[in-house]
Order: structure tokens, then C-alpha cells, then sequence
């Protein structure tokens, strides 16, 4: 059996604070995968990945994104779009080259420092896993109205830095995909997406058909990534005619006790590995305590 967890810890050391270093000591998952860990190696905080295997790209602006991937074993390879990644085994945390080819589309390459994806492939099992952190977004220009946005209106600026992302990303995540077949491997892309892809991943879809994060042409970018021979969106296979299992609510008004939450953070497999995945859980809290705005989503796949 192998048990993989995807959280978004909006803060690795704040996450810490709220019980994290106990959820993972006591999960029993074999690997994790952290989006928004938000700490340059000498900010995080000690033990910040337990008795695990780590690699991390903490991204070049300090306090923002940052991804890893949290293994029993050390990995086989790690490939980073920096070219660099972090090593810990268990232990102090060492830079190392991460000399695996990787071809950058043209849209990702000004973002390569950014610390929003990282893959390693696992060495006790012949998988590829990697962590994803997409961009958040915006609004298209025609749709900001000062009144109703949290942010200031910036003329639709993070809403086409989004759109060039996914455009590039879509490219890259088919050719590692490719790769990953080639060498023997499944692929699994996991973690925070941005997207709420059907109106089953959220609990308010009717008033928020114009909002970023559920806009038609983003979640029409979700579809065209899925497919029976491409990849799977495992959770939702496990749980076809429900609404939700919602991964984040807002840390404002009773959206979380109402579970009035939003589905961003996914399992998305080639069609054998989907096929294998038995179970799944989102810990909405740890001991009564949330770890963060989002909540771990847990999934075991039977690779016997």
C-alpha cells in the first residue's frame, strides 16, 4: 500500500505551531507533498519534516510559495525547475543540483525561481510524484469591479500571468508525463491547483461563476488535462455523484462548520495508478485543531 498526502500549509511554520509535526509523525503516509511552505532553510522551523526524506525548492522571493515532497526513502531523482533543489535525509537541510533534464515551456520559464512545482521519483516504487502549486489568479479586466474585490483592480495583470502559466504548464505536464510512461513509471501531479473544476468541487458555485478560481476558461483547462488515457482526477473517481470532499474554506464567517469550502487540492494520476487508489480521507482538522486554510487530502493506492 502506498498512502499519499497533498496540503497546501499556507506557512510551514505557522502549520507547525498548530500541530503538523504530530499529524505527520502520526499519519503513517509514505509521501507528502507541501504547497505555500513559505520559508527560505534557515527560517523553517526544527524537525519541519519530521523522520522524512525532503526535497524542497523554497523559491527565490522569501515568505512566498515554495513546494517539497516528503518521502520514507530517499528519492531516486528529483528535478527542479531551478535547476537546484534541497536535500534532507533526515536531517539538516543541504542544496544539491537537480540535474535532471527539464525543458521549460516558454511561459514558465520567467516563473523557473518561483518555487511552484517539484518532482521526484520514488525509489521504493516505480512512480513519479510531484507537488504543484498553481498560481492563484485574478480577474480578467472586464470583470474587476472595485466594490466587490478583496484586491486592488490591476487591469487583469495576475489573471494573464495565470492563463500563461496553465498554457505553459499544459505543455510540461504532457511531455512528463510521456516521460515518466517511457521509464516504466506512473505519474502523479498533486497539490494545490487554484481551480474548483465542477460545480461538485464547490459548495457556492452559483455566485461565484465570476470569480477567479472558477472561471469557464479555467475550468475548462482542468478538462482538457484529464482523460482516461492521460490522467485521472482520483478523488473524484472515488466519489462520483458526491459534492466535494471541499479541501479549503476560508478562515472567515462559518464557512468551515458549514463546510461551505471549495475542492483545490488534487490526485491526479496516469489511468493504472488511478485505478489502484482504494481509499481516500481529507483531515479536515487534527485534533479539533486545522493545520491550515487547507486541509490534507489522503489517498491510498494498492500497487499490489
Amino acid at each position: 500500500m502506498l498512502r499519499v498526502a497533498t496540503v497546501n500549509v499556507n506557512g510551514i511554520r505557522a502549520t507547525h505551531r498548530r500541530g503538523f509535526g504530530d499529524w505527520l509523525a502520526t499519519r503513517g503516509c509514505d509521501v507528502v507533498t507541501l504547497q505555500e511552505v513559505r520559508a527560505q532553510a534557515d527560517k523553517l522551523p526544527d524537525g519541519a519534516f519530521g523522520d522524512y526524506h525532503a526535497a524542497v525548492d523554497t523559491g527565490d522571493v522569501a515568505g512566498r510559495n515554495g513546494v517539497a515532497v516528503l518521502t520514507r526513502q530517499a528519492p531516486a531523482a528529483v528535478r527542479s525547475w531551478s535547476g537546484t533543489a534541497l536535500l534532507a535525509g533526515p536531517g539538516a537541510l543541504r542544496e544539491v543540483p537537480a540535474p535532471d533534464r527539464v525543458t521549460l515551456a516558454r511561459e514558465l520559464r520567467a516563473v523557473a525561481g518561483q518555487g511552484r512545482y517539484l518532482e521526484v521519483d520514488l525509489a521504493d516504487h516505480p512512480v513519479t510524484v510531484a507537488s504543484l502549486y498553481l498560481p492563484k489568479g485574478g480577474l480578467p479586466a472586464e470583470l474587476q469591479r472595485p466594490g466587490r474585490m478583496r484586491e486592488a483592480p490591476d487591469g487583469g495583470a495576475r489573471y494573464r500571468r495565470k492563463m500563461a502559466f496553465m498554457a505553459g504548464f499544459s505543455r510540461y505536464l504532457t511531455r512528463t508525463r510521456r516521460a515518466a510512461t517511457a521509464a516504466g513509471r506512473e505519474f502523479l501531479l498533486t497539490g494545490d491547483l487554484n481551480i474548483a473544476h465542477t460545480r461538485q468541487d464547490l459548495a457556492a458555485w452559483r455566485r461565484n461563476q465570476q470569480n477567479d478560481g472558477f472561471l469557464p476558461e479555467e475550468r475548462e483547462w482542468f478538462g482538457d488535462q484529464l482523460s482516461a488515457r492521460t490522467l485521472v482526477d482520483v478523488v473524484r473517481r472515488l466519489h462520483p455523484q458526491e459534492d466535494g470532499p471541499y479541501s479549503w474554506w476560508s478562515w472567515l464567517g462559518r464557512s468551515f462548520a458549514t463546510d461551505a469550502g471549495w475542492r483545490l487540492d488534487y490526485h491526479l494520476a496516469t489511468p493504472r495508478l488511478a485505478r489502484a487508489a482504494v481509499g481516500d480521507s481529507v483531515d479536515r482538522d487534527h485534533h479539533g485543531v486545522r493545520l491550515s486554510d487547507h486541509s490534507p487530502v489522503v489517498v491510498d493506492y494498492d500497487l499490489a
